[in-house]
């Protein structure tokens, strides 16, 4: 599965614009970077009476409205779901997703700090490093808010570069983890039959999907 990352910290704390250096730092490396931004108010995703509304109010399960340069899905839901799964929707076709928010979810974090903000988060899970503008009493990394750098090598490192060649496998959009034995197995079947097509060149990524007759 790709790496995921929450970015989180108290209002105000600048979780915003760190996230946006470390767009900045990964894409310079090479990586592809997809974000989510957490809303836990709500927000108006379309407007009454616009054609995807209408989509949307006469079933459609999910809409997509498309421009010359971006698209944006409408997928109503009847619950929350998890952090994976809105993941999921990016597919494999990045190095790294970056989120904003979600510190309840299960994803490591960075913490976000300011010394006016107060005291850091308590009790959240899957800490692992802290961009703080004061120097903090706490076994968690601390990194300077202007150590791009630092935390773009510890993402890299530590994330990133451990998952460059991952086989993602879902069994009905449940992921399962697969170990080092079987993994390598599915990898080399799948790879030799792709590459046993005719017309196939070199084989960089291979994305397949089975669904049983009769199921929903």
């Amino acid at each position: 599965m790709v790496p995921i990352i929450s970015i989180i910290g108290k209002s105000k704390s600048g979780k915003t614009t760190l996230l946006e250096k470390l767009i900045v730092e990964l894409k310079s490396r090479g990586y592809r970077v997809a974000t989510i931004k957490h809303t836990p108010n709500g927000m108006l995703m379309d407007e009454p009476g616009k054609d995807s509304w209408r989509h949307i109010q006469a079933g459609s399960e999910a809409t997509i409205l498309s421009s010359p340069d971006r698209l944006v899905m409408i997928k109503p839901l009847a619950s929350q779901i998890t952090l994976d799964e809105i993941a999921r929707l990016f597919g494999d076709d990045h190095d790294i997703v970056l989120t904003e928010g979600f510190k309840q979810d299960d994803a490591p974090k960075i913490e976000v700090h300011r010394r006016e903000a107060g005291p850091p988060l308590k009790t959240v899970k899957k800490l692992f490093a802290i961009a703080t503008d004061e120097p903090l009493e706490t076994e968690t990394r601390q990194f300077s808010l202007d150590d791009i750098g630092g935390l773009a090598d510890l993402l890299e490192e530590g994330f990133i570069r451990p998952q460059e060649e991952r086989l993602s496998l879902y069994v009905n959009d449940a992921p399962v983890t697969l170990t080092i034995f079987p993994r390598d197995i599915i990898s080399r079947v799948l790879l030799a039959i792709a590459s046993s097509l005719k017309g196939v060149g070199e084989v960089k990524s291979l994305k397949f999907f089975l669904k049983q007759r009769g199921s929903r």
